[in-house]
Order: C-alpha cells, then structure tokens, then sequence
C-alpha cells in the first residue's frame, strides 16, 4: 500500500457486534412441526380434539348422567384454571365454595330445570362472599369476592344451559347438535383463516381472527344447522341456518371475551391441560356463550314445529 493511499475506516465494536450474530449465540427456537400459519402444532390439536369429542359424544349416549358428571368435572378444571390466572393480579378466589356451588348448580340444572339453576347460582354467589368475608374483610376481600361471583357466573351458570339441553327426552340429540354447532363454526373459522385470512376482525384483542374466518364459520355452521335440524329433530332447513349464524356470533363473542382477559391477566393459554388447545377454558370459551343462545333458540324453534 502507498504512502497516499488511505486505510479503511476501523469499524466500531459495537456496530460489528450489530452486524454479526456473537459467536455461541443460540438460534431463534423453531417453529413447531406441524404449527403452519395457526403458529400451534396442528396434527396434535386435531388429535386431542377428536379425542376429546369422542369422549363427550360416548358419555352422551351411554348414559345421560356420566355427561353431567364430564361436565362438573371439566367446569371445576376450567375453575382451578381461572384462580390461577387470576392468581398472577394477586386475586384469590373461593375455591371451596365456588366449586362447591359449580356442582350444585349443574346438578340442579339437570334434576329441576332452568328455576333451580338460576336459584343454586344466587345461593353459590352469597355463599362464596360470605365465605371471602369470614376469611377476612376490606377491600381484597371484596376484590376476590367479586371475582368468585364473576367465575360462578361465567362458568357453571353458563355451562348450566347445555345441561338444561341434556335433561329433555331427546337430550343426547340437543346436546349433540349444540356441540356440533360451535365445532363448525371453530372449524370453519380456522380453515378460512389459515387459507384465506387477510382482514383482521379485531387486531387489538385477537389478531389472527380475520372476517374471511368468520365467513368460513357462518358457512360451515348454516350447513351442519341446517342438516342437523332436519336429521335429529325434523325441523325446518331455515331454522338451522338461523341457529347456526347465532351460533357463530355467539361463539365468536365468547372466543373474543376469553382473549381480551388473557390480554388483560398477559397469558397466551388459560392453561396447559390440553395439547395443542391450551387450557380446559381455552377450549370452553366459545360453547359458554353460544349455550344460553342455542338452549333459547332451540327450545322456541322445537315448540313452534
């Protein structure tokens, strides 16, 4: 090198340590196999899920009561779930009495009817701030008080309403068609999603829910409604178009609520109970909501034909 010519600039440390990985540093984790663009391992979901749908759909049909005891049994699950969510905003909720009052209303729902449910919840939610108050007053008290009554109202009072679809003559068919219905609209959501998603329906809650999975839901719902109205009960097609498309929404709600309170508690799973799903809550979310829905507009559609 000449005299004249000049050396190249030394580069700063620091700018070489942005350029180039450290040496040692580990790799991004890859994305699990199977993940795709749903980012979950899809083969093991699909998996769990079929399992878990053949359990529902054999206790329906074995024995109307080992379904009431599935349900108890996963609304206590989804309840152990949700206190330690609320476990992490220094919440402690009424275990105790809380589950306590999520069998007594389930069973009442399917021994007495819609009366008793609403009764056996009004007792649970004084029961449960009583039981907050004798543990210790002030304003924690009210705090895990209210979040107990809020649990009982979201959980086995919502999961009251497809009890009450099991208690009538014909109650393994209702039961069936409620299921089917926000398996449909789940299903049809995540396939359009995945394939056609490019609108999203609400980015600040849920930013992978677009309005093409939405469509796909409302397709895939009228149709099996529709069919299933007239495979189990002989009603009319248009009926179960209508309780599809109410499914859906309801469903949807339900899906959107759950994400909005894992946002507010910074969970991405209520839990990790089911592979590939998340939590019990996680896969209880959307059938809570559309139950009261479904109960209503099937009870009216089957008195009226």
């Amino acid at each position: 090198m000449s005299e004249t010519d000049e050396a190249p600039p030394a580069v700063p440390a620091t700018h070489r340590a942005l350029r180039e990985p450290a040496r040692g540093a580990a790799a991004p984790p890859p994305r699990p196999k199977g993940s795709g663009r749903a980012g979950r391992d899809v083969p093991l979901a699909v998996g769990v899920g079929l399992g878990l749908g053949a359990v529902l759909i054999a206790s329906l049909f074995i024995r109307k009561e080992a379904f009431l005891v599935l349900v108890i049994v996963m609304v206590g699950m989804a309840i152990w779930e949700f206190a330690a969510a609320l476990r992490t905003r220094d919440i402690r909720v009424p275990l105790v009495p809380l589950w306590v009052g999520s069998a007594g209303m389930l069973i009442s729902a399917y021994v007495v009817g819609a009366e008793a449910l609403v009764v056996a919840f009004i007792l649970a939610a004084g029961g449960i701030f009583v039981w907050r108050l004798i543990d210790g007053g002030g304003r924690q008290a009210v705090r895990d008080a209210g979040a107990g009554i809020f649990a009982a109202a979201y959980l086995p009072f919502l999961a009251g309403f497809a009890v009450l679809l099991l208690r009538e003559l014909d109650g393994p068919q209702r039961v069936l068609f409620f299921i089917a219905l926000v398996a449909a609209s789940d299903t049809g959501g995540f396939a359009a999603g995945v394939m056609f998603g490019k609108h999203p329906l609400a980015p600040s809650v849920s930013p992978k829910k677009s309005w093409e999975g939405a469509a796909g839901s409302a397709v895939l719902a009228s149709v099996v409604g529709a069919l299933l109205m007239w495979g189990f009960f002989h009603g009319p097609l248009w009926a179960g178009v209508l309780i599809g498309l109410l499914t859906v929404v309801a469903a949807t709600l339900g899906d959107l609520s759950e994400s909005l309170l894992k946002r507010d508690l910074g969970l991405k799973d209520m839990g990790s109970l089911l592979p590939g799903h998340g939590g019990i809550m996680d896969r209880l979310d959307s059938m809570l909501i559309a139950a009261p829905f479904v109960y209503g507009s099937l009870s009216v559609t089957l008195a009226f034909t």
